[in-house]
């Protein structure tokens, strides 16, 4: 079998967002990555009807993603394509599928619409801080967790919140549709919803806010665009489980998703990606999360 090799794209977490407070502040980095084998006749590899050997016989692949979360998915105005840790697991899937990343068509996902998408075939697969929950479950196969965070705060430096207890009778906001809003909630904070989180960043820049809530990592790459006017608080209160979503009518695609990407987590894959990505925020890279065993197809 011939293998092209691809370097994974290498992405900091200070990218440039558009921060109506912040201006074009912000950059982006490189590191080092390693190869991504994509694997040609790979429709051979995978059993005849199933949704892994379509994929691979058209070549092309549709897969959502954020676009407004530094260091996880983000796409700047005047980007080709989204960057970001979960881009990168998205291109070690398609890579096993023989698709190379040219052929991925990126498509923004909001926390709204992930079910939506699955279900009406917008999309392939969400890889989009998408965590893994009972509910969701129900609804659209989520395969994973590829990555284990925690739920915490971005509030501005002069804030008095410093513990999860500061937050009663305030108002914090997230996007609609996120597991962090109901979180908030159950902690006694008014939730407050917005399409997407830079709305909501903007609205703890300009006082609307109290604070902002989601996946630390997120958060981080929020701060480090304007270090002099946002800090991230509190320990993590929550765990976040993020999984690949795809069509509960090719559950099939759950042992792929999770054989491919616990391959990339032995071989060093998911590692370097990381590095790459959430790591350049000074995170140190954390040991991969154990894949959840898939149920019989």
């Amino acid at each position: 079998m011939r293998i092209h090799r691809l370097k994974l794209a290498a992405v900091a977490v200070g990218l440039s967002t558009a921060l109506a407070a912040c201006g074009d502040a912000g950059s982006s980095g490189s590191s080092d990555t390693p190869d991504v084998e994509v694997q040609e006749d790979a429709a051979s590899q995978f059993e005849e009807g199933s949704r892994m050997a379509e994929l691979a016989e058209s070549g092309e692949i549709t897969i959502g993603v954020k676009y407004d979360q530094p260091g996880i998915g983000f796409k700047g105005a005047t980007d080709d394509a989204p960057v970001g840790f979960d881009p990168e697991m998205g291109k070690v899937l398609a890579a096993s599928l023989g698709i190379a990343p040219e052929d991925i068509t990126w498509k923004e996902t909001i926390s709204d619409n992930r079910e939506p998408f699955l279900q009406e075939g917008e999309v392939d697969l969400v890889i989009a801080s998408y965590s893994i929950t009972d509910e969701r479950r129900a609804i659209v196969g989520q395969a994973g967790p590829y990555y284990v965070t925690g739920q915490q705060l971005l509030v501005p430096t002069d804030s008095e919140i410093e513990t999860i207890g500061d937050v009663e009778g305030t108002e914090v906001c997230s996007v609609t549709g996120s597991t962090s809003l109901d979180n908030i909630e159950q902690e006694g904070a008014t939730p407050r919803g917005f399409d997407t989180y830079s709305e909501c960043v903007d609205q703890v820049l300009n006082g609307s806010i109290d604070a902002m809530t989601t996946d630390g990592a997120i958060l981080l790459g929020y701060a480090a665009e304007a270090p002099d006017d946002l800090k991230v608080v509190v320990e993590p209160f929550s765990e976040e489980r993020y999984g690949v979503g795809y069509s509960s009518d090719s559950p099939e695609m759950c042992q792929w998703i999770t054989d491919t990407i616990t391959a990339a987590e032995e071989d060093g894959t998911w590692a370097a990606a990381f590095e790459a990505t959430l790591g350049q925020s000074g995170v140190e890279t954390p040991e991969p999360p154990a894949m959840d065993e898939c149920a019989a197809a």
